[in-house]
Order: C-alpha cells, then sequence, then structure tokens
C-alpha cells in the first residue's frame, strides 16, 4: 500500500490527543505560577506550599499505578473522558478553596479535630483531585494511539502529542498572570480549569473505536491494522482480554527497577523546575505576576529541542552500528551531562536573571531528551504486554521521588529564607538538579549492564 495515498483521519485523533495534553500541563502548572501571589494573601511558608504542591504529586503518583487499568476497563473514550472531565473539576476548585477549607473545619470541628489553615486544607483537596485525575492522560493517549495508528507510526505520534507538554509550559506562563492580573487568582484557576470541558465536547464529536469510526476511511482502516494481529492471551464470552502479570512478578526484575530508579532520580527534577521555578524568580529576582512571563516562556520553549532531538540522539550511535540498548545508554549517559550546566546558576546569576534562565532551561531541555529514552528501555526490554505495567510502576516511583525533592526544597527554602539566606537553599537545590542524572544513568547501568530482553512473561 503507497502511504502517501492512505487519507490521515488518524492525525485529527493525533491532535485532540495532543491538545489534551496542552490542557493537562496548563492546569497543573497554575498554582506554582500564583504561588508568589498567594503566599502574601495566606501568609504561606515555602514549607507550606511544599506541603500542597506534595499532595498532587502523592495522589498523581499512586492514581499512576492503576490509571491504566482504569482506562482499560472504561474504554478509551469513556476513560479519557472522565479522566479530564476530574481534573477540569479539580482545576477549578483551586478557586474555592477558601469555602471549601472552611467547610471541612466546620466538620471537623465537631468531631474535636482542629486544623491548622483552611487555606492549606482548600487547596490540598483541590490538588488530590486534579492529580487523581491528570494520571489518566497519558495511560489514555498512549491507548488511543496503539487504536489508531500502526506500528511504525506510534513513536511519531506519541512524540507529536507529547508536545503538548512543552506547549502547556510556555502557554501557561503567558496567560495564567495576565488572567490573574486582570480578574483575580481565582478566575486564572477557573479560567484554565475550563478548557477541558470544551475539548470534551470535541473528543465526544470525533473519536469513536476504529471499528466504529464512520470518518475513516477503509484504506486508512487497513493501514492502520497492518501487520496488527496479535495473540490475545485470554478469549471468554466472545471478549478479547490481555492476561495481567503480577506487579510483584515485575519486580522481581532488574530491568523494572533500572527503569523504576532512573524515574525516582529524575522525575523530581523536572516537578522542581515546574513548581519553584516562578518562585525562584521572586526571591532571588523581586519578578512577580506578568514579569515572570517572558523568562519561563523562553525556559520552557527551550526544552522542545530535547523533546524533538531526544528521540533522534540514540539513532546516531546505532547507525554506527552499536546494539540499541548500547546505543540508547550511550546517549542517555551524554544527555547526562548537560544538566550540570544548572551548578553554574547560582555563581553566574548576580550577572543577570536570564543566565540562570537559559541554563535551567539547558537542564530541563535535557530531561525531556533523558525522558524520551528512559521510557523507551522499557520497551527495548519488556514484551508489549508488560509495557503499561512496567511504566505505571515506574510513574508511581517518579512521583514519589517528586514528593521527596518538594518537600526538600520546601524545608530548605523556608529554614534558608528565614536566616536570610534563600540563594544558599537554591544552590543546594540545583546541586541536586543538576547531577541527578549522573548518579541515575550510573546505578541504571550497574542493574542492567547489557541488553537483557525479558523473554519469560
Amino acid at each position: 500500500m503507497n502511504d502517501k495515498k492512505v487519507p490521515g483521519y488518524r492525525w485529527t485523533i493525533c491532535a485532540l490527543l495532543f491538545f489534551a495534553t496542552t490542557v493537562n500541563y496548563l492546569d497543573r502548572q497554575v498554582l506554582s505560577l500564583l504561588k508568589p501571589h498567594l503566599e502574601e494573601i495566606f501568609d504561606w511558608t515555602d514549607n507550606d506550599y511544599a506541603n500542597i504542591a506534595s499532595v498532587f504529586q502523592f495522589t498523581y503518583a499512586v492514581s499512576m499505578l492503576f490509571a491504566g487499568r482504569i482506562i482499560d476497563k472504561l474504554g478509551t473514550k469513556k476513560g479519557y473522558a472522565w479522566a479530564i472531565i476530574i481534573w477540569s473539576l479539580g482545576a477549578i476548585l483551586h478557586a474555592f478553596a477558601i469555602p471549601m477549607g472552611n467547610l471541612v473545619s466546620t466538620v471537623l470541628g465537631f468531631a474535636g479535630i482542629g486544623i491548622a489553615s483552611v487555606s492549606i486544607v482548600g487547596f490540598m483537596i483541590s490538588r488530590a483531585v486534579l492529580g487523581f485525575g491528570e494520571a489518566g492522560n497519558f495511560p489514555a493517549a498512549i491507548k488511543a494511539t496503539a487504536e489508531y495508528f500502526p506500528k511504525k507510526e506510534r513513536s511519531f505520534a506519541t512524540g507529536f502529542f507529547n508536545g503538548g507538554t512543552n506547549i502547556g509550559a510556555v502557554l501557561a506562563p503567558l496567560s495564567v498572570p495576565f488572567i490573574a492580573a486582570k480578574w483575580g487568582w481565582e478566575a486564572a484557576f477557573i479560567f484554565i480549569g475550563a478548557i477541558g470541558f470544551l475539548w470534551l465536547f470535541f473528543w465526544y464529536k470525533y473519536y469513536d473505536k476504529v471499528e466504529d469510526q464512520k470518518r475513516l476511511s477503509p484504506e486508512e482502516l487497513a493501514y492502520i491494522r497492518d501487520g496488527e494481529v496479535e495473540k490475545p492471551s485470554i478469549i471468554s464470552e466472545g471478549v478479547v482480554h490481555e492476561a495481567r502479570i503480577s506487579w510483584f512478578k515485575l519486580l522481581t526484575y532488574k530491568q523494572t527497577w533500572a527503569f523504576a530508579i532512573g524515574k525516582f532520580m529524575t522525575d523530581g527534577v523536572w516537578w522542581f523546575f515546574l513548581f519553584w521555578l516562578p518562585a525562584y524568580l521572586k526571591d532571588q529576582y523581586g519578578m512577580v505576576d506578568t514579569q515572570i512571563m517572558l523568562p519561563l516562556a523562553v525556559l520552557y520553549s527551550m526544552t522542545m529541542f530535547g523533546s524533538i532531538g531526544g528521540g533522534w540522539f540514540p539513532m546516531y550511535f546505532i547507525n554506527k552500528g552499536h546494539e540499541v540498548y548500547a546505543g540508547r545508554m550511550k546517549a542517555m549517559l551524554l544527555i547526562a551531562i548537560f544538566p550540570l550546566v544548572v551548578l553554574a546558576a547560582q555563581p553566574l546569576g548576580h550577572i543577570t536573571f536570564w543566565i540562570p534562565v537559559l541554563l535551567i532551561g539547558i537542564g530541563a531541555s535535557a530531561h525531556q531528551a533523558w525522558s524520551a529514552n528512559l521510557f523507551t528501555t522499557v520497551s527495548d526490554m519488556f514484551p508489549k504486554k508488560a509495557i503499561g505495567s512496567v511504566i505505571g510502576i515506574g510513574g508511581m516511583m517518579g512521583g514519589l521521588g517528586g514528593v521527596l525533592v518538594t518537600k526538600l526544597a520546601g524545608a530548605l527554602f523556608t529554614n534558608y529564607k528565614a536566616l536570610g539566606h534563600i540563594e544558599t537553599g537554591y544552590s543546594i537545590m540545583f546541586a541536586i538538579c543538576a547531577t541527578a542524572y549522573l548518579i541515575a544513568w550510573s546505578i541504571m547501568k550497574a542493574l542492567v549492564p547489557k541488553y537483557k530482553p525479558i523473554t519469560d512473561l
């Protein structure tokens, strides 16, 4: 079949996945962008903010472990719809954090339980709902990609919709401070959160199971299904079921631990940049509200280079004759060196704020390249039926690593701000972020020194 003559309705579906992922990252960033403003209103310490942010990360981490199986049970259309409904409601709930906190305080008061801060409780509840819903985005998007794309196009389609993470990270600082300055912080949560419901309309209009999709031509349907006949694990009552693999079984493999430790060591770096950079620009440069829009937009625009180049880089070594896993690990080692430039952010930051912005941008771009290859190590070594579960385990470990980094940052910043040396706290955190990738790579290489696929599942 001539691929050029195949109609491209599947790319409409990919565009929907791209916009959903963009909304996903928009919603999770609103709080961090408003943190400098909210901490003045509610008298939060950095430790208070860390506690609020950690609730999102912990809920997201635990939910990641089960999200794929929930999506499988509900089906892609309903599963994705429920995910975005829940996280959009969670995003909007932030605007009502105070009355929600008052309600919880009143209820607990009847039980003789007091709470320290109404605002903190209200925002914690909102972040928990947001984290639970957002955990469904990637499992649903990956499942939709598998349904609508042939194997040879899936990696490209996944890279395309994953670009929404970068676009969301760029659009958030360009829109949230402006909305908050013009209509108030509550409006920022409501406006950004409501976008998900707009997406929902197009999802229900344009998405159906491949076999029920009337907009697909017979030629494109045949193209999608080309070479996709696989032996099911179980067939009962006319329904195909994929055999579930025990998480405990997967934990007996060093390959699982290599991936999980890689996520645990490095996901927290991305979370740190995402949740703390607006606070950094305020603490060290006095930049607030719309002043942070351009620096953060530039920084996250840089991450697109990592997203695009990260998937290509291993091919350079593979085309030179390296075995796939060896080529990928060599690429990841070189990628792990780039974040070391973040060590210079504080020593050179006195010259202009643009120096740390650009250096952190390089580090964040390296993270995207690292992450793309880290995910692929799973498909390199595990059979298809185990990939979702292994990624779920790694996603949970990455979320827990994010909780640890966020809590550590909150404690350090609260302590050093009280001492009048907040820059020391950031120096310590930047050092952790800069070296995390080399440490992670060393552990992964020690666990799986050579390519060793799993063949007994």
